[in-house]
């Protein structure tokens, strides 16, 4: 008879022989005999140990770099200001265009400088005509007094003649200096470019009165900045200086490489050259102000834009490398998760170094041959046995898929 049958058959028996009020113990009995055949969840089949993937540090040259803020500045930058007063008469340029060194950007009406150089020149003619009839009249002079024989002129008459010659003299070099004088200011009538970059936004209009000379206000007319090559300036910390000396055995800096990256770029590839540190370090900031130069032949950098700046620091040096995701965190605490011979994971700290690409360098803490978990991390807790992947092998059918933790 099978065991179901026979349940009911001494059930039935019980509850013949058996009062009402134990019957709920029977029924508890039988339902415990119904279950004897079953397995328990206990002795059900244990899940196999979590697929991560491993790999070894790598070993790799690494320039330790650091990187720092700043803006672009410009090498030349020029208040454009007229040199003689006048009414704008002319404007030669368009607001924000690249202006050559020479050009004409401004013309003030030149009318009335024209006039003072026609004034000029007739006053030097006068006084190179009255400077003639005065040598003239010495060297008449002159004749007579050597003749001997007469006394027609003194002494003194001649020496008043000599005189007159040298006043004479005199006044034609002052109106050629006043000839030189009007013509000067004729052609600062005409305001060029003393450089070559961008020029801003006319500040004037056709028709306004300028202002010029040195005295005074005079009025600002447009600003020109350089643009190919220009500037890059940042500051860095006094540690940062140390080491940069130390890396260069305190020689100089200038023409050491250096990369850039703007803000919408991927990766620092624009590439360029220090050529300035300053000479004492800020006493508030405990900083100091570095330079580098870029070619800027396309216009990308702007004088005032902002960028980041990345610097060698170390000279090269082999180390140890591990994904930068293998990385663990606790508080301030770094680790990563190592895979023992016995497939146990082990935690082990580590002292990082500088990120390069995806890859963290790690100063202390790991050995060549450690198998460190890359993938997988999430699953796995120190102690726990896992079943090890070699990076870039496949998983085992049926093993669920490792997935990537950041730290």
């Amino acid at each position: 008879m099978t065991p179901a049958p026979r349940l009911r058959s001494l059930f039935s028996l019980f509850t013949r022989a058996v009062p009402a009020a134990p019957l709920v113990a029977c029924a508890a009995l039988a339902l415990s005999l119904a279950g004897c055949g079953q397995p328990s969840a206990q002795q059900q089949a244990a899940p196999p140990p979590p697929t991560v993937t491993v790999a070894t540090p790598q070993t790799r040259s690494v320039t330790e770099q650091e990187e720092y803020v700043g803006r672009f500045v410009a090498i030349d930058e020029v208040n454009v200001r007229a040199r003689v007063s006048g009414y704008l008469d002319k404007i030669g340029f368009a607001d924000g265009q690249i202006v050559k060194e020479g050009d004409i950007l401004f013309t003030i009406d030149q009318r009335p400088f024209k006039i003072a150089v026609d004034q000029a020149q007739a006053n030097l003619s006068q006084a190179k005509a009255n400077l003639d009839f005065t040598k003239a009249d010495l060297e008449r002079a002159r004749t007579l007094l050597e003749d001997r024989t007469s006394n027609a002129i003194s002494k003194q008459t001649f020496d008043q003649r000599t005189q007159a010659e040298r006043t004479a003299n005199a006044v034609v070099q002052s109106q050629e200096a006043q000839l030189r004088s009007a013509q000067l200011d004729l052609g600062f009538t005409e305001v060029k470019a003393p450089i070559t970059g961008k020029i801003g936004d006319r500040r004037v209009s056709v028709g306004n009165y300028v202002t010029g000379g040195t005295a005074g206000s005079p009025t600002l007319l447009a600003v020109i900045v350089s643009t190919d090559p220009i500037r890059f300036e940042f500051t860095m910390d006094e540690a940062a200086l140390l080491r940069m000396t130390r890396r260069k055995g305190g020689a100089d800096i200038k023409g050491d490489p250096v990369t850039l990256k703007l803000i919408d770029d991927k990766d620092f590839s624009h590439t360029g050259k220090l050529d300035f540190l300053n000479n004492v370090i800020d006493r508030e900031t405990g900083t100091i102000r570095g330079r580098a130069v870029f070619d800027n032949k396309d216009n990308l950098f702007r004088p005032g834009m902002f960028a980041r700046i990345r610097i060698d620091s170390s000279a090269p040096y082999d180390a140890l490398v591990v994904p930068d995701v293998a990385i663990g965190s606790e508080q301030v605490k770094k680790f990563v998760y190592v895979v023992g011979p016995d497939n146990k994971v082990v935690q082990k700290p580590v002292t990082l170094g500088p990120l390069q690409g995806d890859m963290r360098v790690i100063r202390e803490g790991l050995g060549p041959d450690d198998k460190v978990v890359v993938n997988g991390l999430m699953r796995v807790r120190p102690g726990v046995t896992v079943n090890p992947q070699p990076a870039g092998a496949q998983a085992p059918a049926g093993a669920p898929a490792a997935s990537a933790s950041s730290k």
